[in-house]
């Protein structure tokens, strides 16, 4: 049977930047392990598949994949499905130019807010509370910079501290004074398996720059780590409320709500601008609302044969 799929350039407002993450919008039918095949076959970071629930308005059930298989929780393909639906005509769109969108995946269901004007999206924001835990025990500055390729010099230590932060999964942070130590680093493994960082169970690394080259933006970021290859600078949405939890285990933090824009990657390298809000309250759960702009890059039509 033929599928109709897009591919959407996410975080961004300009194609061929952004996040790349195929998109089907009636997904009906097609199983798990068919499912499975398509993103393997498309080879992007992230591929949806969403099928309506009859009966009740934009209201829609959302399975993501990776092409080594099903993902539980990641950030791109919310805002990816909210565009498409918005602009295939699948969405009722509200005239008053704010339409309620609900996505249910397997462990939980996502509630998105659709911006648009004349039947055009012009921006999406999705919430989540998450329950973050925040050790202290990380490896040496020196270790740090062996297995980044850094020099010690530049992780900061006195604004901020390297802390491990999980959400759901264990992210290394490691904040750095300059926005080109985070383009520079290169991780190496060796010098990963010979410190500390594995005792940590950090799969990923988050390096974190207060300074950026853009005015459009506040934070820089990018991840690295053992199971990302040397040359990739891969999307962060699912590390973003890694990054506000981060943020908020700092006394200097004041309590409030606070908006940041973060940066990935740069503008050789698919650009992309996350736009984050936080509710700092103290408490044991954090309230985060990441947004962002979106743009279609291509249209397909996929055969699926049963397997």
């Amino acid at each position: 049977m033929n599928y109709t799929y897009y591919i959407a350039d996410v975080f961004t407002k300009q194609v061929f930047n952004g996040a790349q993450v195929a998109v089907f919008p009636k997904a009906e039918g097609l199983s798990t392990e068919q499912m499975t095949l398509v993103a393997r076959e498309l080879n992007l970071t992230e591929t949806v598949f969403l099928s309506k629930n009859v009966g009740v308005e934009n209201d829609f059930q959302m399975k993501i994949f990776s092409p080594l298989g099903e993902i539980d929780v990641a950030g791109h393909p919310v805002i990816a499905a909210a565009y498409i639906l918005a602009s295939c005509g699948s969405l009722n769109l509200n005239n008053q130019g704010h339409t309620q969108l609900v996505l249910h995946q397997n462990k939980a269901s996502i509630q998105a807010n659709i911006s648009s004007s004349n039947g055009q999206v012009s921006f999406i924001q999705y919430t989540r509370t998450v329950s973050p835990v925040v050790d202290y025990f990380t490896p040496t500055e020196a270790e740090l910079a062996s297995f980044l390729g850094i020099d010690a010099a530049y992780i900061d230590n006195k604004k901020y501290s390297t802390r491990l932060v999980s959400c759901g999964i264990p992210y290394l942070v490691v904040p750095t004074f300059y926005h080109e130590t985070i383009r520079e680093a290169k991780f190496d493994l060796a010098a990963w398996s010979q410190s500390i960082a594995p005792q940590t169970a950090a799969e990923e690394i988050l390096l974190v720059s207060p300074k950026t080259p853009a005015q459009d933006s506040d934070f820089a970021v990018r991840l690295l780590g053992p199971n990302i290859g040397l040359h990739q600078d891969p999307p962060v949405g699912s590390a973003i409320p890694t990054l506000a939890a981060f943020l908020c285990s700092f006394d200097h933090m004041q309590k409030g709500t606070y908006t940041f824009a973060v940066e990935r990657g740069d503008e050789k390298v698919r650009r992309s601008v996350l736009n984050m809000e936080m509710d700092h309250k103290g408490e044991d759960t954090l309230t985060i609302r990441v947004g962002g702009e979106a743009v279609q890059a291509s249209e397909g039509t996929m055969f699926i044969p049963k397997v």
